[in-house]
């Protein structure tokens, strides 16, 4: 290797935001970059001189993720980990470890203090917000709905005997009574908390399914495109929910296009091993190893719109309701997996992470 090579390498590990730290077959500290020397509150000198479990705490879940990483020789990664020492403190982090190649025990360690945890928390107020629509809606069921047939029933009434010019004004209130009691019929999806009889699903025939109904139906005009890990496990729900988030996924995807020439929407699957993240309120850790993702080449979302994308009643749509989301956002919720969007100037990426059949149960 050219001396220029080796310089141009460490500016660019220099220049990631992201901590980078090797380590030997022995935890042996013995490379780091400039985001771990201020992770780590120490410079490169002093940090290249110790061993990884002398400046993290002792029982800290890295070291083991470092041993389990070295033994399979595979990739690992792990979300909303602390990262704890006396010197600076606790840090929530995302791990990722992998084998250095061509260094038979030396591994190395990405840490990334932007965690996913944040996209956790957005998941459980999404959650949140739709057991509040779940709990508006039985309130307007009750209170709304009856007087609403009330009003139906009296304009039917009214009609009879109305003159032409004020048949119009009845029919206007039965169409708007119809149309309140139709957005309150959307709502009262929220407040199903049936559990859900998990069975064995193959994700592919799901996609296939609504992709067919995409290219009969609203998606005429979008070319679709299919990349599959053939050998993915079967997923772990309901079937019928999951064409419903993936139909909703699909349409939105679609809207989001151009009717010319050049819209296009790519289904993606793959199997993430390693994969876990934490569970609200306990120790315990759920591996989500499927990730499906809805693509599209549209023109993205606005910035000021992402953080309440899964919200209830959030929309750019004129005629859109903003229930879709929070549904989608509710359903995945149910099936134990997070939903998550990712977009640039040429793509949205609408990311699900669900459990295996084989993995932990519903």
């Amino acid at each position: 290797m050219k001396p220029q090579d080796i310089i141009s390498q460490d500016l660019i590990l220099n220049s990631l935001p992201d901590s980078i730290v090797v380590v030997s077959n022995e935890n042996q500290i013995i490379y780091v970059n400039n985001a771990a020397e201020q992770l780590f509150f120490s410079g490169a000198k002093m940090l290249l001189k110790r061993k990884l479990e002398d400046i993290v705490s002792h029982d800290s879940p890295l070291v083991a993720i470092i041993g389990q990483s070295r033994k399979s020789k595979a990739i690992i990664s792990e979300y909303d980990i602390i990262l704890g020492s006396p010197k600076y403190g606790n840090k929530r982090v995302d791990i990722h470890v992998s084998p250095l190649m061509d260094r038979d025990g030396d591994m190395v360690i990405q840490l990334q203090e932007r965690s996913i945890a944040q996209k956790i928390s957005q998941q459980l107020n999404h959650r949140g917000a739709a057991r509040s629509v779940a709990g508006m809606a039985s309130v307007l069921a009750h209170e709304i709905k009856n007087p609403l047939s009330g009003i139906r029933g009296s304009a039917q009434l009214l009609e009879q005997d109305a003159s032409d010019e004020d048949k119009g004004l009845t029919r206007l209130i039965c169409e708007e009574t119809d149309r309140i009691c139709a957005l309150v019929d959307r709502m009262e999806v929220f407040s199903n908390n049936k559990p859900i009889v998990p069975e064995d699903i193959n994700i592919h025939s799901v996609l296939e399914h609504v992709r067919k109904l995409a290219q009969n139906g609203f998606g005429k005009h979008v070319i679709f495109k299919e990349k599959y890990d053939p050998s993915i496990p079967s997923a772990r729900g309901d079937k019928g929910q999951l064409i419903q988030v993936f139909l909703n996924l699909i349409k939105n995807a679609v809207e989001a296009l151009p009717q010319s020439k050049g819209g296009q929407v790519t289904l993606t699957t793959a199997y993430r091993h390693g994969v876990r993240v934490a569970v609200a309120g306990s120790g315990a850790r759920m591996h989500l190893p499927l990730e499906i993702c809805v693509i599209d080449n549209g023109c993205g979302i606005l910035d000021d719109l992402k953080p309440h994308l899964f919200d209830p009643f959030v929309t750019t749509k004129p005629s859109g309701t903003g229930l879709g989301l929070a549904l989608v956002a509710k359903i995945i919720g149910d099936h134990g997996g997070i939903i998550e969007c990712d977009t640039a100037r040429e793509n949205t990426i609408f990311r699900v992470l669900l459990p295996s059949y084989k993995g932990q149960g519903l």
